[in-house]
């Protein structure tokens, strides 16, 4: 045990050497990055992790300790014989150009060795402090403000940028909003965007569904508190399946992602003002899976070259609509469509009577195709004479229409510019930014589901039934108090914002701008009526605790703080109260 203990304190002290050179590498773009010496510093390092990992495989009894130690092990030595096969490969050269092909390797291997460590310290706070709801907020909360040091290092921006705004913008990558204080087209270097492409995916499908993934993959098993941590943030009832579940997430939006980047850059193949177009690609399928809405061109989607590609606009689309529904609805759909080609070719394989498809996502389905459904309907009618103008084709009305309709749903990409839209047109935007996605999804919003409980709640009151029935199924009283408890949470967290930032922001300040804005920062939505850039500092760290309690959920947050562990088994005296 004292050996096991000591090889802990030498992980740790090699994980921080890591660290630096990972800091040092790409926050800084120093010259003498490219010597020798510092390349020579990157294989030494890489040499000494390979002995002691293997020392540790050798060591260790436990055999899930043995299993980490030979998986890094095996990235390690692919990582050292990758560097050798590129360094003989290109004998013809010096040394020097040698060392400088095989340090973009190195360094791959060094952060994929240390996003692996990172994850084995997150399943290790899961040990330290346990309570879902708050390992939850936490881990929001911690990769926030890794960010914004990050975003702060001096190769991440070309001119610097202060910690307010870097706060803001990785809080507004992390909780996939896409509000934006400075320009992430000129105000980012590539390794500042990266690094906001990175915060966007963690926190698009969250730190814990990756924790869980590294763990079911690489490891086979997961602790019991880890699989309660996963259980309440993929929304999946029991334990069971718990971590198949997030291994299926994460290869599900790995191939969602690149698929719509594979779209996305034979749809830009014509376009010749997109210099990188493959980044350009990779970028804005993971901003738009994640319903995220940042943007590498300075103008977004409305710039000049793009929002005249309907082909583009559509893949967009279906990538925001997809990341929206949530893997719960997507994985049911799929299961129904097996079920229905093994029932027509197999007549008594499967009962017919046995429901598929869940309640949830009939409620999730029929809501969002309602709400897209009559939003393109309603934005072509009221648009039609205004920002639909400079669209000559029909197709092109339709198009823009659709998008319309499809971006308030928490993606915040923008094809208009919304300053010059209709009164109405913007009241409607944001009551489909306050509804927002589906449960369980990347985006955020009181969420369709909770919009729909409400409105059949509406309808049954007003009907005199004490129950809400559909489909063949009821609702709980739970599903319920839960749905009204959001809706009153949500109103009463944008109505205080609305406050403060109206207190804090010069007299004079449209009341429209600071609504629609609060509304887009708490439904992670991202469109703004060009309101962000202006806002005062105070005015800031407010929008971003509205982002963060949007991304997170209060309620969630309030569950973690204040559930009672004691349950009370008696009943007191019931009495009503007037409402009317």
């Amino acid at each position: 045990m004292k050996r096991e203990s000591l090889l802990n304190y030498i992980y740790r002290f090699f994980d921080i050497i890591v660290l630096f050179f990972i800091v040092f590498d790409f926050g800084y773009d120093f010259a003498e990055n490219f010597t020798a010496p510092h390349v020579l510093g990157l294989l030494v390092l890489s040499f000494f992790l390979l002995l002691f990992n293997t020392a540790k495989f050798f060591i260790y009894k436990v055999k899930s300790n043995k299993k980490i130690a030979l998986v890094n092990m095996v990235i390690i030595s692919v990582l050292l014989l990758l560097s050798l096969f590129v360094a003989l490969g290109n004998m013809e050269h010096s040394y020097l150009v040698r060392l400088q092909k095989i340090k973009p390797i190195l360094e791959g291997g060094l952060i994929l060795y240390f996003l692996l460590r990172l994850m084995v310290l997150v399943r290790h706070i899961y040990d330290v402090y346990f309570n879902p709801a708050i390992v939850f907020v936490g881990s929001f909360l911690i990769l926030a403000l890794a960010g914004a040091f990050l975003l702060m290092l001096p190769s991440a921006t070309p001119h610097g940028i202060s910690f307010t705004n870097a706060l803001f913008t990785a809080t507004s990558a992390v909780c996939v909003t896409g509000l934006a204080v400075v320009d992430t087209s000129t105000d980012f270097t590539l390794v500042g965007q990266s690094i906001i492409l990175v915060l966007i995916q963690l926190g698009g499908i969250g730190i814990l569904t990756f924790t869980s993934f590294f763990a079911f993959f690489f490891r086979g098993s997961s602790s019991f508190k880890e699989g309660l941590n996963t259980k309440d943030f993929l929304a999946h009832e029991g334990l069971k399946d718990v971590f198949r579940v997030a291994l299926n997430v994460v290869v599900f939006t790995v191939a969602i992602e690149i698929v719509g980047a594979v779209f996305v850059y034979f749809s830009l193949t014509n376009n010749h003002s997109i210099s990188n177009k493959i980044f350009f690609s990779v970028f804005h399928s993971i901003s738009a899976f994640c319903n995220a809405g940042f943007s590498t061109i300075s103008s977004g989607l409305f710039d000049q070259n793009i929002r005249f590609n309907y082909m583009f606009q559509w893949i967009i689309m279906g990538l925001i609509v997809f990341g929206g529904l949530g893997h719960h609805i997507i994985f049911n759909f799929f299961k129904y469509l097996k079920t229905y080609v093994l029932e027509f070719f197999h007549k008594k394989y499967i009962h017919k009577r046995v429901p598929v498809v869940t309640l949830n996502s009939k409620i999730v389905l029929y809501t969002t195709f309602i709400l897209l459904f009559f939003g393109w309907i309603f934005l072509f009618f009221s648009e039609y004479n205004n920002t639909l103008l400079e669209h000559k084709t029909l197709f092109g009305k339709i198009t823009n229409a659709a998008f319309g309709s499809v971006t308030p749903r928490t993606a915040g990409f923008n094809v208009v510019d919304y300053t010059q839209m209709t009164v109405p047109s913007l009241l409607f935007v944001i009551f489909l930014m306050w509804i927002g996605a589906s449960p369980a999804s990347t985006g955020g919003g009181i969420k369709t589901s909770t919009f729909a409980l409400a409105t059949l709640n509406i309808i049954a009151i007003a009907k005199g039934k004490s129950r809400i029935q559909i489909f063949g199924r009821r609702f709980t009283a739970e599903s319920t108090s839960r749905a009204f408890a959001i809706l009153c949470i949500s109103l009463i967290v944008i109505g205080a914002a609305i406050l403060a930032v109206l207190i804090f922001e010069p007299k004079g300040t449209p009341l429209l701008n600071v609504v629609f804005e609060c509304f887009s920062a708490y439904s992670t939505v991202g469109l703004s009526l060009n309101f962000t850039p202006t806002l005062s500092d105070t005015s800031k760290y407010i929008i971003i605790a509205v982002m963060f309690i949007g991304r997170i959920g209060m309620l969630n947050l309030m569950i973690g703080l204040m559930r009672q562990i004691n349950h009370q088994f008696y009943e007191l005296p019931k009495e009503n109260i007037l409402i009317n």
